[in-house]
């Protein structure tokens, strides 16, 4: 990707190679070591930490970009068996594609799948579109594109970005059918993610669970401070505008060093910042008002959808920022909420729909603009 053609250089939604790449230097090598030397991983991580962007930082890597063919595929959307197969087959379309007749090998094995094969009829290219309809038996789907990538000419690595997600699947087998394919693969490395740790905690190192003691663990921390801060400032020099350090410190602690977070307010900071000009504390509450303005209609579609004592209990933990000891009397007392019965009931939904976020027993809006939303608002 050309420099002098990104106006704005602080991405948000996708890897823009390794310039636009904040640090994690070890990390990628850590994760590179583990792939090189045949060992699964599984990186436990909050979301909008960093782990899709450092996947694909270390598939870009030489070490892996020459010798692997590489497999990206997030499951966070998906609701079953049938979604997670029509996923998985779209991303190895989407990985092999480049490859020379590549439709004959890949539905040489993914017989399933042949009526999702089409030519598109401008260009003549073969293309691979399916719904959720054309899969019969999304168990038999998954094998096939797991034997795939095992035949394939070089030895595949495959990532499955929020693997956590198979644990709502109604096919109570899922995790154990995944397993067994896993255990199959000789030449194929696994990389698993999952932003809810208690979840991949139980998955990977619960005894009693088939995937126990499979991977190596990879957790990831935010970025340090003054490295982050370096990284922001060279992107706006390189473009004739220039970062106060003291703004650039702020925007890190307002966000606890979460990179999405970060990279956003960058980014807003960033198109507000006339060329040759300092960007200070000044423009922070602008751009901050900015981009709650602009996901002002997604937050009220969020409202809309929950049930009243979901958003009582919603506006008190945005009211508190933090919250521990929800369910006590204090807390209940202070926020007007009918019980620690209510409290509980009214919390599942929001933790499993990542409205809420909990670590070691304290719970916060996952969304950090969301939940100044919902304070000032509310």
């Amino acid at each position: 990707m050309e420099k002098d053609k990104i106006i704005n250089p602080f991405f948000t939604g996708r890897y823009a190679g390794e310039h636009y790449f904040c640090d994690r230097e070890r990390d990628t090598e850590t994760l590179i070591k583990h792939i090189v030397n045949g060992r699964n991983v599984a990186i436990i991580s909050p979301r909008r930490l960093g782990k899709s962007g450092l996947i694909h930082h270390a598939f870009s890597r030489p070490a892996i970009k020459d010798r692997y063919t590489t497999v990206y595929v997030d499951i966070y959307a998906t609701k079953n068996l049938c979604e997670f197969a029509k996923a998985l087959s779209e991303s190895i379309v989407k990985a092999i594609r480049p490859e020379n007749a590549w439709h004959e090998r890949f539905f040489s094995f993914l017989k399933s799948l042949r009526i999702g094969f089409r030519i598109d009829s401008i260009s003549g290219e073969p293309s691979f579109d399916i719904g959720i309809g054309d899969i019969d038996h999304p168990d038999k789907t998954i094998k096939e594109a797991f034997e795939y990538m095992e035949a394939s000419g070089r030895p595949c690595i495959l990532a499955i970005d929020e693997f956590q997600q198979i644990r709502e699947y109604p096919e109570t087998t899922a995790e154990a059918f995944i397993r067994t394919l896993v255990q199959q693969c000789s030449r194929t490395s696994f990389i698993f993610c999952g932003s809810k740790r208690h979840i991949m905690t139980d998955i990977f190192y619960s005894p009693a669970k088939p995937f126990f003691q499979s991977v190596m663990n990879q957790s990831l921390k935010p970025i340090p401070m003054e490295t982050y801060i370096e990284f922001a400032g060279r992107l706006f020099a390189e473009r004739g505008k220039f970062l106060d350090k003291t703004t650039a410190e702020i925007i890190y602690r307002m966000f606890d060093g979460c990179t999405w977070y970060m990279q956003m307010m960058m980014n807003e900071l960033f198109a507000l910042t006339e060329k040759g000009l300092l960007c200070t504390t000044e423009y922070i509450d602008i751009a901050w008002e900015n981009i709650i303005l602009a996901q002002e209609d997604r937050y009220q579609a969020i409202l809309y959808s929950l049930a009243p004592k979901q958003k009582q209990l919603l506006y008190a933990i945005a009211k508190d920022g933090t919250a521990s000891g929800i369910t006590s009397a204090d807390f209940i007392k202070r926020h007007g909420l009918a019980s620690a019965s209510s409290v509980q009931a009214a919390l599942k939904p929001l933790l499993k729909n990542d409205i809420v976020t909990c670590e070691d027993g304290t719970y916060r809006i996952y969304d950090y603009f969301f939940a100044d939303y919902l304070a000032k608002k509310y």
